[in-house]
């Protein structure tokens, strides 16, 4: 409502949020006690935080049907929810919020839409934010919206964002919106269909895990290098066993079918663990 309303007479640019209070909470419980993502999960669901599947939430449907709104909402478009890619918070560990820690960062679910020359940016997924910044001080089930404006600058609005209280006021408000719809913005019967293209350049996030053996970062080297993708710092976490050994790469800015490209070079290879994690990085990272 505050974009709809407060921003009726700017020109917007990008929408950027955390969207689903129940992964807020998930993510910000996890950054503070190092607990899995499992045992927060299960404490989400007692507080009422979490439905008894929480599909829709973790793998970012909710997210994504949410930022289809603020779209139509912003822009006049609308985006078809399936354009709109999702990426899960499930492979978050402990583990990448001690990594993010040293990077000055922390993981939050984040919704993002932005207007560009061919169509619009949009993504729903886990990323690194600057453990400063408004998202990255967004604590519990609350979510955070900024608006990007041509005239305005950034605006934010927050509030609740999961829980039975807060979903009912959400409903009311939603309710009482409709009886009285008096934006300036387009109305949704005029929303023109609106094109997904690809994310712009970014710098990225990568964990590995692996079984450790000479020459493994040599090989992601390399493929990274193929692609013209540069190294921007490695990290590498004491006291874990050699079968199942983490440790972190960042690059800078690249394009994400590059990186893709790069880490399926080598997505065959025996010394995985596990799959690779890909996070974008929402802002340089601070020192290690």
């Amino acid at each position: 409502h505050g974009v709809r309303e407060g921003l009726a007479g700017d020109v917007l640019s990008r929408v950027t949020g955390i969207l689903n209070g129940t992964c807020n909470y998930v993510l910000s419980r996890m950054a503070a006690t190092g607990e899995s993502m499992a045992v927060v999960l299960d404490d989400a669901r007692r507080l009422g935080y979490a439905e008894a599947d929480p599909s829709s939430d973790v793998d970012g449907e909710d997210a994504a049907a949410k930022l289809v709104v603020l779209a139509g909402i912003a822009f006049g478009r609308h985006l078809a929810l399936g354009d709109v890619p999702r990426r899960s918070i499930r492979p978050i560990s402990a583990t990448d919020f001690r990594y993010a820690a040293r990077l000055g960062c922390t993981i939050r679910q984040i919704a993002m839409v932005e207007a560009s020359g061919e169509g619009y940016h949009a993504f729903v997924g886990p990323a690194l934010v600057p453990s400063g910044s408004s998202f990255g001080r967004n604590e519990g089930a609350n979510n955070v919206v900024t608006v990007s404006g041509r005239y305005g600058g950034e605006s934010s609005f927050s509030g609740p964002g999961a829980g039975g209280f807060a979903t009912a006021v959400a409903v009311v408000s939603d309710l009482l919106s409709l009886a009285d719809y008096s934006s300036r913005l387009v109305q949704p019967a005029e929303w023109h269909p609106g094109r997904v293209v690809p994310p712009p350049a970014l710098p990225y996030y990568l964990r590995f895990v692996v079984t450790d053996r000479p020459g493994i970062v040599s090989t992601i080297a390399s493929a990274l290098a193929r692609q013209r993708i540069n190294l921007d710092a490695m990290l590498q976490e004491p006291g874990y066993p050699r079968e199942g050994l983490p440790f972190v790469i960042t690059v800078d800015s690249c394009e994400e079918a590059a990186l893709r490209a790069a880490l399926e070079d080598f997505s065959a290879a025996e010394f995985h663990a596990e799959p690779p994690l890909v996070l974008p990085m929402l802002a340089p990272p601070g020192p290690a």
